[in-house]
């Protein structure tokens, strides 16, 4: 019995024991399943038949090309030839594979893949030719893919490269299937957080615009609480003309009581309501005035992908298959089938690769729009999101508001105290419902929210806490989650704490790490950045440097220097970025690198552009003009160094956001004397 069929039979029952609990349970949300993997889940990974291998990735793809380094991994342990493994991408008819999340993918699966194809490489010299390979876990100094040489370090030719430039069918928009449909779902211009939905529309003046095949009431799940209009054409051209054509009349329950989002966010106003529930540190700081004293105002950002999500859905045979660029497949599958009352076997997701992520496509959308509409045609339906609608329906970084305080004697901080005020990030409105995340406040607090805000300093007696709201646009992950914010308002706080003590802000961090992987990454940028030598003046510039760090999830370490130039009109350019990075053994220094380098286009994002407009309690921003991102005329020179270590690898994908953000906002504090407390950067605060 399937949980909708479970809850329907059990629904009496429910009402007669506790009344209006029947509501509550059925609004249960589909919960991701996330298995780690072990090396007998990996034996599924990869396959041998005809003097070829076949990688089934169990990774989604979305430009971290984790497809590479998985290969070259697999190719090291079997002793293959590159051009013998064969990459495809995973779908929901292999063993369940978790979402791809968490900078996780060389650090999580790269052993289990080892010891598969270590296991793979026996048999086959054993002369074992068919039939299932079993693994005997060997010790990891006994795997040829985790120590370095040969391939291991090497940057070989990206998988799915040559497809990207050629034009190849890589991603879900360019899935193609006979008498295809296209379809677009229309909500209200209205907070999701709201009841709303179509009330009435012109079907007269759509009919006649050419292409025009139907309108579908009933197309799927609300997003949120906004329920919609599903159109249909025959040409993806035809769909913007037909919306206009219908003029949609939308029933919109009223404002949302929170829309005022930077007023409900306010860190001050709810401070002098009493301490703050989610205790990150429980030190007690003494008493008494404090040397540093910062508010900082982070807003909310979009992820910004270059590619609107798409989904094509087929039904055929009473089996719903569907194409999508999503993290988790697998949970786009268990909610497809949980949504339209189907068995998980009658369903089936194939993975597509994903044209940037960031953590924005981890949840069910597109897909079951695109499974309604082909449901309710018959047809193959494609749906791709304009960029309006990535605005509009999606969830986005959360905005933040941060009181630090911090104590300085002799040179160290003796007390600290960090308070945020903020929206969810992993128990997100876009997938739970306010009764479940009612609790989840209550017993768990948030881990996404609270990621980075354990400074990676020894800070004396140091507290840190924090409460979330939720809010009427959807809030969730986000590059780093929460660290990005936390350490950005860290960083600003350490670099006040160290004008106070009268010590170079260099030094400064340096007295305070404890972690010499930390402490390594910090003296390793200032040798490369030359840092303590002056800076050249330039006549009518205002020059400063600035230095970031932090630890992403333990494990991954960076260090970061940025040059700046501030003109009199306030404007701000970031010349130059160093960055060290130790995430422990590198496959593939390339991507490394290039995860760095994202990392730090991003840190330049959240300082000087990033900003997500809203009025009336939802995005009104429609195209990158209203939410830009830095433009390529915007990037400096880049100079990323990595560590050479023999550690287990571990996360790169996230870990540089702890440390430009700071750097490029304490470079700025250095060129103008100004602290910025929030962002981004506004001109008339730095004009002189």
């Amino acid at each position: 019995m399937r949980r909708r069929t479970f809850l329907a039979a059990a629904a009496g029952g429910l009402v007669a024991l506790i009344g209006a609990g029947v509501g509550v349970w059925s609004q249960v949300p589909v919960i991701p399943k996330r298995p780690n993997p072990d090396a007998e889940t990996a034996l599924g990974w990869i396959a041998h038949r005809d003097e070829r291998f076949t990688l089934s990735l169990p990774r989604a793809e979305m430009g971290q090309n984790i497809a590479t380094a998985l290969k070259q991994i697999a190719c090291t342990e079997l002793g293959a030839e590159w051009n013998t493994v064969d990459v495809v991408l995973h779908a929901t008819d292999m063993p369940r594979v978790k979402a791809t999340v968490g900078s996780e993918s060389v650090m999580l699966f790269a052993e289990p893949l080892a010891q598969a194809c270590a296991a793979l490489r026996d048999a086959l010299a054993a002369g074992q030719v068919a039939g299932q390979v079993r693994v005997t876990p060997r010790p990891m100094a006994a795997l040829r893919a985790l120590r370095a040489g040969g391939l291991i370090g090497a940057s070989p030719e990206i998988t799915q490269g040559r497809g990207i430039v050629t034009g190849a069918p890589l991603y879900a928009a360019d899935m193609r299937l006979p008498g295809m449909l296209f379809g677009r779902v229309l909500r209200a211009p209205a907070s999701v957080e709201v009841p709303s939905g179509p009330l009435r529309w012109n079907l007269d003046a759509a009919r006649a615009i050419p292409g025009f095949v139907a309108v579908i009431e009933d197309c799927g799940p609300p997003i949120g609480q906004a329920q919609g209009l599903g159109v249909v054409a025959a040409r993806p051209g035809a769909l913007d003309a037909i919306a206009e054509a219908l003029g949609v009349h939308w029933s919109i329950a009223g404002p949302h009581p929170r829309s005022d989002i930077a007023r409900v966010i306010d860190v001050d106003a709810r401070l002098s309501t009493g301490t703050l529930p989610h205790a990150v540190l429980d030190g007690a700081p003494d008493d008494g005035p404090w040397d540093v004293d910062l508010r900082v105002d982070v807003p909310m950002a979009a992820h910004g992908p270059i590619e609107p999500r798409a989904a094509l859905a087929s039904w055929q045979d009473s089996a719903l298959r569907v194409w999508a660029g999503a993290q988790d497949a697998f949970y786009v599958r268990d909610f497809l089938a949980d949504a339209f009352g189907l068995s998980g076997e009658a369903v089936s997701v194939q993975s597509c690769r994903i044209g940037g992520a960031f953590g924005g496509k981890t949840i069910c959308t597109v897909e079951a729009e695109a499974a309604a509409l082909t449901l309710a045609t018959g047809s193959p339906v494609k749906v791709q999101w304009t960029r309006a609608q990535e605005y509009a329906l999606g969830f986005h970084r959360p905005p933040s508001s941060h009181r630090i305080r911090a104590r300085v004697a002799q040179g160290r901080i003796t007390d600290w105290d960090h308070a945020q005020m903020s929206s969810h990030i992993l128990f997100t409105a876009a997938v739970v419902p306010s009764w479940m995340q009612r609790g989840t406040d209550i017993f768990a607090g948030d881990g996404g929210v609270a990621r980075g805000m354990v400074a990676p300093y020894v800070l004396g007696r140091a507290r840190a806490a924090y409460d979330m709201v939720r809010l009427p646009v959807h809030a969730g992950p986000w590059r780093g989650l929460g660290a990005g914010p936390n350490a950005l308002a860290i960083e600003s706080a350490i670099d006040e704490a160290a004008r106070v003590a009268g010590v170079d802000p260099l030094a400064f961090r340096l007295a305070h790490v404890a972690d010499p992987l930390l402490t390594a990454v910090l003296e390793r940028v200032g040798e490369i950045a030359a840092w303590g030598r002056p800076l050249a003046s330039v006549e009518g510039l205002r020059l400063g440097r600035g230095v970031g760090c932090g630890t992403y999830k333990v494990t991954s370490h960076a260090a970061a220097v940025a040059d700046v130039s501030v003109d009199s009109r306030g404007r701000v350019r970031v010349t130059r970025l160093w960055c060290v990075h130790d995430c422990g053994l590198v496959i593939n220094p390339d991507q490394v690198r290039a995860q760095c380098e994202g990392n730090l286009i991003w840190s330049l994002g959240m300082v000087l552009t990033d900003d997500l407009p809203t009025a009336a309690g939802h995005v009104t921003a429609q195209s990158f003009a209203d939410a830009p991102i830095p433009r390529m005329t915007d990037v400096p020179a880049i100079i990323v160094d990595l560590i050479q270590s023999d550690r287990p690898p571990q996360g790169a994908g996230e870990t540089a956001i702890v440390a430009g953000p700071g750097a490029i906002a304490n470079a700025i504090r250095a060129a103008t004397g100004q602290r910025l407390v929030r962002f981004p950067v506004r001109t008339e605060d730095l004009a002189t």
